[in-house]
């Protein structure tokens, strides 16, 4: 597999333009930020050799107008430093401002194509660490690392070529401790890369327990299980700083070890620099310029070991970002768009067994006609939740075919066939915003008398309108103002409001109380005139109207009828139905 930084450069080779310009900037604000030295290195040979100096050769004979040459060409070597510098800042910052922004909408964009079986096995808080964290190191390495590298490789060609040019003795002592600061800067490389590697993995496996917790602080309150909690979480947050150490103990030995290496190449430049000056080998301005350049030369190598950690822990979060975006999309979009849903499903000899888990369906079948109330019944484990994932294309079946009004399922876009299935879940998902933000999420066209209709079959305008504001009330993160019950009948509205020729209730009641629960029967049988409507569900009192009730055990269907003919053959829903009715002790 090919570097991190060649995977990054050709993710983002549609900005290769203003990459180059930015480099381009870099290196020129480089350059006339070493001019500086040689424009000191020249005054002092105008002072020194007066009429015989270098600007003098050059045709400038008059002291009085070399000082002003000089003058002049000081201004203008710091005026377009100083446009440069701008101009390499704005050009760089904007570019990992435009870049972070673009992965992590391309990242998220991903995510949301990817199966559900690829969720089982990660964390959010994972996610949220690659999408946040990861990113953002990527964005500071952009914002100033790139252009530290390669203001230093400018510099180490700008010095070097000067020193050739003035004196190659010199320039041998003063880029001998080069080759050696290289070499350890590419040996921390090697060092530092698994550990800043396994730092990232330490702070996604806290971010994840953070995450998990803050979702279920009313359960670890419940549980008195705050200590515990903590605990673990000192322990995650313990494992990341032990990381963190290891990290930091290698990249801090760094520059102290760079610096003595420096102390040589300064010092024979000096010292032997000095020895050729005083003896007429070289002009005194010259060896100003060379003490100075050395200086600008070797020190900036001392910020080596910050910009290749800056690096480092940059390239870990692009291979864990490009790793995310590399990941291959299972469950991919079919060609035909359903225009006429009438409403026909079928579930023809079908196979399904979740990743690692044993077969759950096998050879099963069964059919459920435009227009009818199917009921599906049975034990936790049954596959009654599952035939709802494998219509909407959650996951695909093994072998067999899962077809809506004749068509496979994986022949369809998932957008026409998820459009065509209103789905209200026993696992209720509010978005923080309104109350009408939440009942509109899946038509945000509609208007407020089909919002005020919705709300109202599913016997939720009552209660919003007791609200402090209404429709426009804030009701907090997953809707934590309201109340169980009260969370459902917004995610029933929501469905309503879609107005889908198939509607799949999967355990739509089991958060309301027995009184709301009969209206949303008397609401739902009103809804479901006209349409498919597949109702799974352990409460048997919400599915005695149903067209047709399904018993299912183990993955097969052991019984149908309606509930009349059901109840009064003794089998499995007869039992079920006497225990939830009180005439019977077990099941």
């Amino acid at each position: 597999m090919s570097s991190p930084l060649l995977r990054l450069l050709r993710r983002i080779d549609h900005h290769r333009r203003q990459v180059w310009l930015a480099a381009l900037c870099s290196v020129l604000n480089k350059i006339f930020d070493l001019a500086p030295p040689v424009l000191i290195g020249a005054a002092l040979d105008v002072v020194v050799e007066q009429e015989d100096s270098l600007l003098a050769q050059l045709g400038v004979t008059d002291v009085v107008h070399q000082l002003v040459l000089l003058a002049a060409l000081t201004v203008l070597v710091w005026g377009l430093e100083s446009v440069f510098e701008y101009a390499f800042a704005w050009l760089w910052r904007t570019l990992a401002q435009t870049v972070q922004h673009e992965l992590r909408l391309d990242a998220y964009a991903h995510i949301q194509d990817l199966d559900m079986a690829w969720f089982a096995e990660r964390s959010r808080g994972g996610l949220m660490s690659v999408l946040n964290d990861d990113i953002n190191q990527l964005e500071r390495f952009l914002d100033g690392g790139a252009n530290n590298i390669l203001q230093v490789a400018t510099t180490a060609v700008v010095v070097g070529a000067t020193f050739f040019g003035v004196s190659a003795g010199v320039a041998v002592w003063a880029i001998a401790p080069v080759p050696l600061i290289l070499w350890g800067s590419f040996r921390f490389q090697k060092t530092i890369a698994p550990r800043y590697a396994a730092v990232r993995e330490k702070v996604g496996a806290l971010n994840a327990i953070l995450a998990n917790n803050l979702s279920g602080i009313a359960t670890i309150k419940s549980f008195t299980s705050e200590e515990r909690e903590v605990a673990r979480l000192s322990a995650a947050s313990e494992a990341y700083r032990s990381a963190n150490k290891q990290a930091i103990a290698v990249s801090s030995a760094f520059s102290p070890l760079i610096r003595m290496a420096i102390v040589i190449g300064f010092t024979a430049t000096m010292v032997y620099g000095g020895w050729l000056a005083i003896h007429g080998e070289i002009a005194a301005g010259a060896y100003t310029v060379l003490v100075f350049l050395t200086q600008r030369l070797l020190w900036p190598l001392t910020r080596l070991g910050e910009t290749f950690d800056l690096y480092q822990r940059a390239m870990a979060s692009t291979t864990r970002v490009l790793d995310l975006l590399d990941t291959p999309v299972q469950i991919t979009d079919g060609e035909t768009v359903l225009t006429e849903v009438k409403g026909d499903v079928c579930f023809q000899d079908i196979s399904f067994a979740y990743p690692e888990r044993p077969p759950l369906l096998a050879d099963f079948s069964l059919t459920i006609p435009a227009g009818r109330t199917v009921a599906i019944v049975g034990s936790t484990g049954s596959g009654k939740s599952t035939l709802l994932r494998l219509l909407l294309r959650f996951f695909d079946v093994d072998s067999g075919q899962v077809t809506l009004d004749g068509h496979d399922v994986r022949d369809l876009t998932l957008a026409s066939l998820r459009q065509s299935v209103g789905v209200v879940s026993q696992h209720v998902f509010l978005f923080p915003g309104t109350v009408r933000d939440n009942i509109v999420y899946g038509r945000t066209d509609a208007t407020d008398d089909a919002v005020f209709a919705a709300a109202k079959l599913a016997e939720a305008h009552d209660f919003i309108s007791a609200l402090p504001q209404g429709y426009d009330t804030v009701i907090g993160e997953q809707g934590q103002k309201l109340s169980g019950g009260q969370r459902q009948r917004l995610s029933i509205a929501r469905a309503v409001l879609t107005d889908a020729p198939i509607l799949a209730l999967d355990e739509a009641t089991s958060a309301v109380d027995n009184d709301t629960e009969a209206a949303i029967q008397r609401s739902m049988r009103k809804l479901a005139e006209g349409r498919t409507t597949i109702v799974i569900a352990h409460r048997l009192s919400t599915i005695r109207h149903a067209d047709e009730i399904v018993v299912m055990e183990g993955g097969v269907v052991v019984e149908r009828g309606r509930h009349e003919e059901l109840a009064d053959a003794g089998g499995r829903y007869a039992r079920l139905w006497a225990v939830q009715t009180g005439t019977s002790d077990a099941a």
